[in-house]
């Protein structure tokens, strides 16, 4: 269980958030220095440098959208410039991508950005290069939206790369596409010209996930504990009939792969953020908030919850509750994680994620009144305060990472382990390292008194920035 610190406030973490700017200009300008196109998008290091590895490319988005959260906590032109000059030149094909769900890591962290920066008057305002920004963002919330199947209850999810039978928890965090195209007005165009409510299948998506792949402990199953997260559901096409929970990267159907559980926590924590800009004429047409802002409320609370509950005291879980190796590790949930142990992996990129999970749950719960949501934010602040220290910050100028001690796809041994180990360790990814880079981001503007980072901010156009 975590050992939640009371007392942290995010101006207590900003000189350990300059020590990881400094740290992460320098890591990338390594990584782009020795970066080949030609070889494929970074994925994870192995002995500290950066590799590629074959699955879906949704990882370049990451790699750009780093630049420009760089640029964006330093001020840092040349990080603008890279992340901006990148993104024109090789993320068209991720706008049209048909084969994968990943569309809000990629497009959103990189079109996204560079259209917030632009809306917060931090890009000079250029109308056409604003336009540009914004087809692509609702290109790419209508291709993620007809990634569509249906299921027998009368609602539909967006299938995952494995199949229109696979629902992940990952696209929970993704779906920012599919409601940032809405909120520029967007609609999916079908047959016949029938048009499709990005917002329905949003809420549809989100209603699904909620129902299917997260346990609320109401005896679904003998594994149905409050909070836990299979990281796929599995359907019948046929008839869209539920099946069975699955897992591609975790280590069973039946327990809780740490990181497809972290996606849940800031996916629900970030849409309930963006529900709360909608009026209630736009929700009444899918439920009304009365409905949907509950359904999701309780999934949020559920995985935070498991998430404190299940997790060792200083907030940084092993890869999977399940791990068969666990049980060598003894009383492992009250003591620090040991990422240099010899049974299971830790995966701080999973605690980068759930970081921002519940920072963001915790504060949108003050918000509407639930002083509940104190716990939550203090814990986010607990966890990352972790993070931005050794031995999760990479502080060795040779290794590309910046977090490390990340876990990628330990079923089937992609992740690297070092001589001496028998375990993965040391390691870094990119999802890891942008995810450090973002929640440290919104932390450092709150403690900063900037605007609130948001995907779909800001709302308010400052003076100066032309609004279309």
């Amino acid at each position: 269980m975590i050992a939640i610190n009371d007392h942290l406030q995010p101006t207590d973490l900003l000189p350990a958030l300059q020590r990881m700017w400094d740290l992460s200009a320098a890591k990338l300008d390594a990584l782009l220095e020795t970066w080949q196109p030609e070889q494929g998008t970074p994925v994870f290091t192995v002995g500290g440098q950066y590799t590629s590895q074959g699955w879906t490319e949704w990882t370049q988005g990451f790699q750009f959208g780093s630049a420009i959260l760089q640029f964006d906590a330093s001020g840092e032109e040349r990080f603008l410039q890279s992340g901006r000059s990148h993104t024109i030149q090789r993320m068209a094909s991720h706008v049209t991508h048909v084969g994968v769900h990943d569309h809000g890591f990629n497009n959103v962290s990189t079109y996204g950005n560079l259209r917030r920066l632009m809306l917060e008057g931090r890009l000079a305002y250029d109308a056409f290069e604003r336009e540009f920004y914004e087809l692509a963002l609702k290109a790419s919330g209508a291709v993620q939206a007809a990634r569509w199947s249906r299921t027998s209850d009368g609602d539909g999810y967006i299938y995952s790369f494995n199949g229109p039978h696979s629902l992940f928890s990952d696209t929970i965090r993704s779906l920012r596409a599919l409601a940032l195209a809405h909120q520029l007005g967007h609609t999916l165009m079908a047959e016949n010209d029938a048009a499709i409510s990005l917002l329905d299948r949003l809420v549809q998506h989100v209603r699904t996930t909620a129902k299917y792949n997260v346990y609320y402990g109401t005896g679904r199953d003998l594994y149905d504990i409050r909070g836990r997260v299979a990281h796929e559901s599995i359907f019948n096409t046929n008839d869209g009939r539920y099946r069975c929970p699955s897992t591609q990267q975790g280590f069973s159907p039946f327990s809780t792969w740490t990181r497809g559980l972290a996606w849940i926590m800031c996916g629900y924590a970030e849409q309930l953020e963006f529900l709360a800009t909608l009026d209630d004429t736009q929700l009444a047409a899918v439920g009304g908030r009365e409905v949907v802002e509950p359904m999701m409320r309780m999934a949020a609370a559920a995985s935070c919850d498991f998430y404190l509950d299940t997790t060792p005291i200083d907030g940084i879980p092993y890869w999977d509750t399940g791990a068969p190796g666990l049980q060598h590790l003894g009383d492992y949930q009250n003591r620090p994680a040991e990422p240099f142990n010899e049974h299971e992996p830790v995966d701080s990129s999973a605690a980068a994620i759930a970081a921002q999970g519940l920072l963001r749950f915790g504060r949108y719960l003050e918000a509407v009144g639930d002083a509940s949501g104190r716990r939550y934010w203090q814990a986010g602040l607990t966890v990352l305060s972790t993070l931005l220290a050794e031995p999760y910050l990479s502080v060795r100028a040779e290794h590309q990472g910046l977090l490390l001690h990340t876990v990628y796809h330990r079923p089937r041994g992609w992740d690297h382990i070092p001589s001496g180990s028998t375990i993965p360790c040391g390691e870094s990814c990119l999802w890891g390292d942008y995810h450090l880079r973002e929640v440290g981001l919104y932390v450092q503007r709150i403690a900063r008194g900037e605007p609130y980072y948001a995907f779909f901010a800001p709302l308010d156009i400052p003076p100066g920035v032309k609004r279309d």
